[in-house]
């Protein structure tokens, strides 16, 4: 069975766990696809809702595979299998664990801001995740859980690997997974909708969650609607197709830079910007090119002149929106990305079957803006100039490798592996807490 979203998987584990209703149970959401499964768990028990902030180590060359995991409390849960396998020496485990410590710490803050932890000292602490792959977060914050005193420690997911599942037995006293499968693949692929989750939403839904009175009959907040523009951008001597899309809550605006022979209407763009929107982030669908300039293919591969309209773009994006903005790349795209953020203030950038080989050495190793260069595992030659451009960058970056998959992403679910790893890479470090929405003036 495949759940509709989050909150439908929270509905079906909910019913499995009546028997804790009007406990002493206290729900922990894991950040942050696991809140909205918890915060349906604990409408439906009647029963609070907290965060227990975990964060996955990911093998650097391939960020989806999980080495183990840290959490609160120092704690730190390593899976040996994946270490040994991965090959991983202990400068790089040391590099990731410390990137990600200190993301977990924002996060304790962004998410808890002045609230304590609720206390568990003797109460049933529910665990909820929204699946289980190699089980290294969810084990690290049942660990959690239990150094902070709970009297039982349950551990509740809608689905889960074959594999993972009994060993966790281990770890919490009683695990519940809905779906336990032998060939698991992704957790994504048992969602219709496995949209990232950003940090605004898990606010709200923590928010929401501690309002006195709350019931599952309680009626869910309107959202606010996005808005929606087809915008002429003005780039030197030309003005660029364009459309807008800005959530009520984005804290920060994407620019896609798409490759040669693509334009704003590519339909792997748009499903990656559709998934970026549902998390809450503005996204900017261009043609760097007018359709006269496109017929001459100097043009297409001119990367200088490109990365000089996305410069255009992104004063027009600050200026506009007030937003932080980041750039999505893909083919040529992410040359004339990686060209554009040296010595401009990109706030991230994420490429897709990108040529960052393009930009100019001296530009690539210019460029701040964190970079994350997904590249598919069957895309041999692609992947060579992508490791070739990425020993020239002294910027955070990474080269996340999605195994099975050619150049165009066309295989079954590899466009929402890219969107996931898109979401996450933007929503940690585009994401500010003090920014706000402001309205889109006419262009």
């Amino acid at each position: 069975m495949r759940y509709e979203d989050r909150a439908d998987a929270g509905r079906h584990l909910a019913r499995r766990l009546q028997h804790l209703r009007g406990t002493d149970a206290v729900v922990l959401g894991l950040p942050p696809g696991g809140i909205p499964v918890a915060y349906e768990v604990a409408r439906s028990l009647g029963v609070p809702m907290d965060v227990l902030v975990v964060r996955k180590l990911g093998v650097p060359w391939q960020p989806e595979l999980g080495f183990g995991a840290i959490g609160e409390e120092g704690l730190r849960v390593i899976n040996e299998d994946v270490l040994r396998e991965s090959g991983l020496s202990p400068v790089e485990q040391e590099d990731v664990e410390r990137s990600e410590r200190a993301e977990l710490e924002r996060r304790v803050r962004r998410y808890r801001a002045d609230r304590p932890p609720l206390p568990l000292a003797g109460r049933t602490a529910v665990v909820v995740d929204d699946g289980l792959a190699t089980g290294a977060p969810a084990e690290a914050a049942c660990r959690v859980a239990r150094a902070r005193g709970a009297g039982e420690v349950v551990l509740a997911v809608p689905i889960g690997a074959e594999t993972t599942v009994p060993r966790l037995r281990e770890t919490a006293d009683q695990v519940f997974c809905l779906q336990v499968l032998r060939h698991l693949g992704s957790v994504g692929a048992w969602y219709r909708d496995f949209s990232q989750t950003n940090d605004t939403e898990v606010a709200a839904l923590l928010a929401d969650a501690g309002h006195p009175g709350s019931s599952p009959d309680s009626p869910r907040r309107p959202e606010r609607p996005s808005t929606v523009d087809e915008v002429e951008v003005p780039a030197g001597p030309v003005r660029l197709a364009a459309r807008l899309v800005v959530p009520a809550t984005a804290q920060a605006v994407v620019a896609f830079a798409h490759g040669s022979g693509s334009s704003r209407h590519s339909p792997r763009n748009q499903h990656v910007a559709a998934v970026l929107n549902r998390t809450g982030l503005g996204t900017l669908l261009l043609d760097l090119l007018t359709e006269d300039e496109e017929r001459d293919r100097h043009n297409v591969f001119d990367i200088i002149l490109l990365a000089r309209r996305l410069q255009a773009v992104a004063q027009w994006l600050r200026r506009e929106t007030a937003l932080p903005v980041g750039y999505f790349g893909a083919s040529t795209g992410a040359g004339a990305a990686l060209e554009a953020a040296a010595g401009d203030d990109i706030r991230a950038i994420v490429s897709r079957g990108g040529r960052p080989d393009l930009a100019r050495p001296a530009a690539l190793a210019h460029v701040r803006a964190p970079t994350l260069l997904i590249v598919g595992g069957l895309d041999t030659r692609v992947l060579g100039l992508n490791r070739l451009a990425a020993d020239w960058m002294h910027c955070e970056h990474r080269v996340a490798v999605v195994p099975g998959v050619t150049h165009l992403f066309t295989e079954p679910g590899a466009l929402d592996t890219v969107a996931e790893l898109a979401c996450e890479w933007f929503t940690a470090r585009l994401a500010r807490p003090d920014a706000a929405a402001r309205p889109i003036r006419s262009a």
